[in-house]
C-alpha cells in the first residue's frame, strides 16, 4: 500500500476496499483506497503498528477503520473515524465476542478469527 507518490509502501496483513479498487500501478500490488485495514501485531511490531505505520494510514482519505488483531490474547482493536476526522477506538476481547466493523457494516467471531491459532504465551 502507497501512502503516498513518494512512499512509504506498507503491506498490511489484509485490507478490504468497498466499491473499485485504486492501484498505483499494473502490479496491482499497491491499493490506494482501502476502507479498512488489518495489521495483526506481535509484541516486537505492535508499538509500529499503533505509531508510525497507523500515523501514516491515517492520510489515506478513504481509510474508515483500523483494526489490530492481538497474536496474545483474543482481541480485536477497531479505531474508526469519525466524521470529525478523530478516532474511536472499540475494543472486543475473548471467543466470545462479537466484532462489528462500522467501516464496511460488517460482524466478526473472535471465534472464527482464532479458531486453529495458537497464541503466544
Amino acid at each position: 500500500m502507497r501512502i503516498s507518490p513518494a512512499g512509504p509502501f506498507f503491506y498490511p496483513d489484509a485490507s478490504v476496499v468497498c466499491g473499485q479498487p485504486i492501484v498505483a500501478d499494473e502490479c496491482n500490488d499497491n491499493l490506494l483506497n482501502p476502507t479498512t485495514i488489518f495489521e495483526i501485531f506481535s509484541r516486537s511490531t505492535e508499538a509500529y503498528d499503533r505509531g508510525f505505520k497507523f500515523a501514516q494510514y491515517r492520510t489515506i482519505e478513504s481509510l474508515r477503520e483500523y483494526v489490530l488483531v492481538s497474536q496474545t490474547e483474543p482481541r480485536l482493536e477497531a479505531f474508526l473515524r469519525q466524521s470529525d476526522g478523530s478516532w474511536n477506538l472499540r475494543e472486543f476481547v475473548g471467543m466470545d465476542a462479537v466484532c462489528h466493523l462500522a467501516g464496511i457494516d460488517c460482524n466478526i467471531a473472535l471465534a472464527d478469527v482464532y479458531e486453529g491459532v495458537t497464541l503466544e504465551p
